[in-house]
């Protein structure tokens, strides 16, 4: 019997698309930068992104994997007004299918001390909290942040007057994850500190063993749970007031770090440890998990916010204020570190991170990527936009964007229906993608002719929509060397059969395009768009008549033939 896992299932769970990683298109008439530098630490590199965010974020996983500090998303929130012609439960089905697509890529993308901001409401609030559990872990939950969104209640509300949204974190590993602490500038924000050391230092403790966090066992954290040497020599281990074993705050390498920070108390029942909390390190304090429209803004504030930079309001709603973004930006990031929105509706994120002085990545579909968004950077980038956090932070602007358009498809039939090459891709183009489908970095060389791009330091990749001959084969192997390996990816070679050309020059290998990638991707697909609301209504499979089925199933036998008289197309081996 297979162990069973709890998770949540969904009507299509199965099914995944198969990604063409596309190439990015630098547009650069859309581009955007400063006329001069404002400060040595202008940030010029920024990317706006037009075109699907499901297809984006594959375009952008070859290069920013493991690179991505915060991710700040605020995807559709399913509402229900969207699905009047679907049957019910399909809606909720559609939605989380599309989210985990994207989730999963961007689990990929971020550092291994980064973290995920997702801001959702009611509807789907508690079915995202599971899907992300089972996507990053459970353990790597970090918290349901309430944000108030309402500075007012809904006096024609028939039940309950909604005022909050939520914001859902995630850390790709809770154990790498350092969140910053908030200023405290409360009146009575030292009262706490009760103890003085040698020094005369205040300071205040709290018990090293987690308590009453709910991922307070062993199980729950095994990295956590292990021996602290007690001043008389024994050996300390975690346990609950249940007697179960339970696990420390800190990490081993902390305990040894931060050694002289710990206070032993015994009591009959042993030693343990607590740590110290020093005053003067109490200056600031963790956040809290409500945030209300005083600290943050409220979707009154942020329309304003975007009302005084373009006066275009129809398709936003909801935009979030700049303050929720400084909030999550100061928890979240240093400057200089990347953050990536890839449903950037209005542009907030990227306007906070570039005042803040972050690296941003925005991905966008609609049309107001260029009505919205790219007048408001530029706005941002010359110095006019004077409100949001601008004041707060010392704005006078600087660095800017560089605009790319995701690449058409790289497959597309001819009018004959037959797969080819994209006639719309030029030849440095067609490296570039081919690069990326086969897990290389496209990066010309300037000195050898056949080097497109490396997946090491000796493999080496070569495009050409040549038909090879072996003189030329041996020409490219004898250049290449013995030392070095190269992919060949060429319309096709004549001369010599694919087994004798592995056997007389090991340092090639040969693969003919498109043949090569026919079945790796769903080509030709441009939309995995999450406004369902676009989406074609599922129709029932028909019943075939029993003769209809039979010569379908006759049909379907006779397709292995069909395919094999295709192989001329592609260049069969000589």
């Amino acid at each position: 019997m297979s162990k069973q896992k709890l998770e949540l299932t969904w009507i299509g769970k199965e099914k995944r698309p198969k990604l063409e990683p596309r190439i990015l298109l630098e547009d650069p008439e859309k581009s955007y930068h400063a006329k001069h530098r404002v400060t040595d630490n202008d940030i010029f590199d920024n990317r706006l992104i037009f075109g699907d965010n499901l297809l984006a974020l594959k375009a952008l996983e070859q290069e920013f994997s493991g690179k991505v500090k915060c991710v700040f998303i605020d995807p559709p929130y399913n509402t229900g007004s969207a699905f009047t012609h679907y049957d019910d439960g399909l809606e909720h089905s559609i939605w989380l299918g599309l989210m985990r697509d994207r989730l999963e890529i961007i689990r990929r993308l971020l550092s291994e001390d980064g973290s995920l901001w997702i801001t959702i409401d009611d509807n789907e609030a508690h079915y995202l909290k599971v899907l992300c559990d089972e996507i990053f872990g459970r353990p790597n939950f970090v918290a349901s942040v309430i944000w108030e969104k309402s500075d007012s209640p809904k006096m024609d509300s028939r039940y309950f007057s909604s005022r909050h949204d939520y914001v859902l974190v995630y850390a790709k590993s809770i154990d790498a994850l350092k969140l910053a602490r908030l200023p405290d500038d409360t009146d009575d924000a030292t009262k706490h500190y009760n103890k003085t050391d040698s020094d005369g230092r205040r300071y205040y403790t709290k018990p090293l063993r987690a308590m009453g966090s709910g991922d307070d066992t062993r199980e729950a954290r095994p990295t956590l749970y292990f021996p602290i040497t007690a001043p008389d020599g024994t050996a300390v281990y975690p346990k609950r007031q249940d007697g179960v074993d339970g696990r420390w705050r800190w990490s081993q390498e902390r305990v040894q770090r931060d050694a002289d920070k710990l206070e032993w108390v015994k009591s009959k029942n042993g030693w343990n440890p607590y740590y110290k909390i020093y005053a003067e390190e109490g200056k600031q304090r963790p956040p809290e998990t409500i945030w209300t429209h005083k600290e943050v803004g409220s979707n009154r504030t942020s329309k304003a916010e975007v009302k005084a930079l373009i006066d275009q309001l129809s398709q936003f709603d909801t935009p979030k204020p700049e303050a929720l973004l400084k909030r999550v930006l100061d928890l979240a990031t240093n400057r200089g570190d990347l953050v990536l929105d890839s449903f950037a509706g209005s542009g907030t994120t990227g306007a906070v991170a570039h005042k803040m002085g972050r690296r941003w990545i925005m991905v966008e579909l609609g049309d107001h990527c260029h009505t919205h968004i790219i007048p408001r950077l530029k706005k941002v980038i010359d110095g006019e936009d004077q409100g949001g956090i601008s004041k707060a932070v010392n704005w006078k602007g600087g660095g800017g964007f560089r605009y790319y358009r995701l690449a058409p498809s790289l497959i597309v039939n001819d009018r004959w229906g037959n797969p080819v090459i994209n006639p719309e891709y030029n030849a440095a183009m067609l490296a570039e993608a081919l690069a990326k489908l086969e897990g290389f970095t496209y990066a010309p060389s300037e000195v050898h002719w056949w080097q497109h791009g490396h997946s090491s330091e000796r493999d080496f990749i070569y495009v050409t929509t040549q038909n090879l001959s072996a003189e030329q084969l041996q020409a490219l192997a004898d250049e290449v060397g013995p030392e070095r390996s190269l992919l060949v990816c060429c319309a096709a070679f004549h001369g010599v059969t694919a087994a004798k050309a592995a056997e007389r020059w090991p340092n090639l290998t040969l693969k003919k395009i498109p043949k090569m990638v026919l079945a790796r991707c769903e080509w030709g697909r441009d939309d995995y768009s999450l406004n369902v609301a676009n989406l074609p209504m599922a129709k029932p499979d028909p019943v075939e008549p029993p003769a209809q089925a039979e010569a379908s199933r006759k049909k379907s036998r006779k397709a292995p033939a069909a395919e094999a008289g295709q192989g001329a197309l592609f260049g069969e081996d000589e």
